[in-house]
């Protein structure tokens, strides 16, 4: 499951708890949720980590919480804090956040560099077993993968560019699980800017994912898009993996 939680408030709780991983706090506009794992006294703190990735100057962050050992990506894509992966026994679990095209000056070129670099990370851990990529992408791979198409051909996140370079991900091997069971469905995002009450008209962009190795492809149960789900001007995508040894 993947959810871009981005507008909401993180709050960090007691250091001493936050140190090991056992508490993780969001704050959303009517309630506070508290994630908390109460340490086994056997076994210590290695049954459930959680991890984060965080850089201030760009509000990049990305976290997972899972019962694996952290396992370190690439050091060029982890500048900005934006790519956690996890290894379990039958497959990786990537979580990113890959960078807007168009904010600032330099970035469609940082953008181009990274991105390069995230397509090599990945292709490179799906040699060896199936690697799910899930996160905000910020891209809108086709025309019925946003609501004004024909007004956003130079909008970031809708660039031939970033919609080839894309393609070229999933040309190496990977599947868009949601396109998968749903290939011609419309109006199906994932974002929607807070403005002009864009969520309840449905003007939005699918910018989430949850790609799969394509060679794991018979284990693909289901893909969805929770859009139920508020808090946040994203809403979270879910995969479904039918693998023995999971966890």
């Amino acid at each position: 499951m993947g959810w871009d939680t981005a507008t909401n408030r993180s709050l960090v709780g007691d250091p001493e708890l936050d140190a090991k991983g056992c508490v993780l706090t969001a704050e959303f506009p009517a309630l506070r949720v508290v994630c908390v794992y109460v340490p086994n006294s056997r076994r210590g703190l290695g049954q459930l980590s959680f991890r984060q990735a965080w850089d201030e100057r760009f509000r990049s962050f990305v976290s997972q919480l899972d019962r694996s050992k952290p396992v370190a990506s690439d050091p060029e894509l982890d500048v900005e804090g934006r790519v956690l992966m996890a290894e379990f026994p039958a497959l990786r679990v990537v979580c990113v956040y890959v960078p807007n095209s168009g904010r600032g000056p330099g970035r469609l070129s940082f953008w181009q560099a990274w991105d390069e670099c995230f397509h090599s990370f990945v292709s490179q851990l799906d040699r060896s077993k199936p690697v799910a990529i899930c996160g905000d992408l910020n891209v809108a791979h086709q025309p019925l993968d946003l609501m004004n198409s024909s007004g956003n051909k130079r909008s970031p996140g809708f660039t031939r560019e970033e919609r080839e370079a894309f393609g070229e991900l999933l040309g190496a091997g990977f599947l868009d699980s949601f396109r998968v069971f749903n290939p011609s469905l419309p109006n199906a995002f994932t974002f929607w800017t807070y403005l002009s009450g864009a969520r309840a008209r449905n003007v939005g962009w699918r910018l989430d994912y949850c790609l799969w190795s394509q060679r794991g492809r018979k284990d693909l149960c289901d893909s969805r898009i929770e859009k139920r789900a508020q808090g946040s001007d994203h809403c979270p995508m879910g995969i479904y993996l039918a693998l023995e040894g999971a966890g």
